[in-house]
């Protein structure tokens, strides 16, 4: 994996193991949360992208080896809280839009294979070229979805969709997943990274503090009624024509 930056606001992170269609390990999911904890306070927009005709063919095979002392097999010989506890730290690494401050594109070329699928999932954007193709394929592998896709999944396309798309572990393609909600765009192969630098342009241009305000409000608008969520919009109005006024909030 590589990190790289189009600007002080912009950082920008490859997937970069094309010859393995960037499958995924421990090692790739500890390198995310430490690239994730590191980002300085001046990055508002993440882009999340790979190398190669794959975003993520999904878990290494080498996972499920019982040799392997980080793969799946190793777990059930663990005692619950440490192999959970291992679980949750894995987790960490596909969670990528709940900071209202960092807005998270997720661009997507060919297969995007379990957890590929779920890191793709934890991004606030999703730009796919018109050959990507989704599939949860954990439950046919004997496992479960478990790095946060299942509620984003349902968030996104309701749970009998999430339940469809997750049980049959069928392959979702780039129409579909548009015509779903799972894509914000979908464009030709060659013209994926001139899509993502527009998206960023216009991202960009947006005040930063509105824009984490306003996200905080779409996130926070799933679990709150229409009363609830108007009273939260009223305060964050509130909390910007006070700093457009430059007034501290405590004035």
């Amino acid at each position: 994996m590589s990190e790289g930056s189009a600007g002080s606001s912009i950082a920008t992170i490859t997937l970069d193991r094309p010859d393995r269609l960037n499958c995924q390990s421990p090692t790739m999911w500890n390198e995310l949360v430490r690239v994730r904890g590191a980002l300085p306070g001046t990055v508002r927009i993440v882009v999340i992208r790979a190398e190669g005709r794959a975003f993520s063919a999904g878990l290494d095979k080498s996972l499920f080896s019982g040799e392997s002392p980080d793969g799946i097999r190793a777990l059930p010989r663990l005692p619950h809280d440490e192999a959970t506890g291992r679980i949750a730290g894995w987790q960490r690494a596909f969670d990528w839009s709940s900071r209202p401050d960092v807005v998270s594109i997720a661009t997507v070329q060919g297969h995007a294979i379990g957890g590929g699928f779920q890191l793709a999932l934890g991004c606030d954007i999703r730009i796919l070229a018109d050959d990507a193709q989704f599939c949860m394929a954990e439950p046919k592998l004997g496992i479960v979805p478990d790095l946060g896709g299942t509620k984003r999944l349902v968030d996104l396309v309701g749970v009998s969709r999430a339940s469809e798309i997750c049980l049959t572990a069928r392959r979702v393609d780039a129409a579909e997943a548009l015509r779903i909600g799972l894509a914000s765009h979908v464009v030709a192969r060659d013209d994926l990274d001139a899509a993502v630098e527009r998206t960023v342009a216009a991202l960009a241009a947006v005040d930063r503090d509105a824009a984490a305000e306003t996200k905080a409000l779409l996130h926070g608008a799933v679990g709150r009624t229409q009363d609830e969520q108007q009273a939260a919009e009223r305060d964050a109005q509130y909390r910007r024509l006070r700093a457009l006024a430059g007034l501290d909030a405590e004035d």
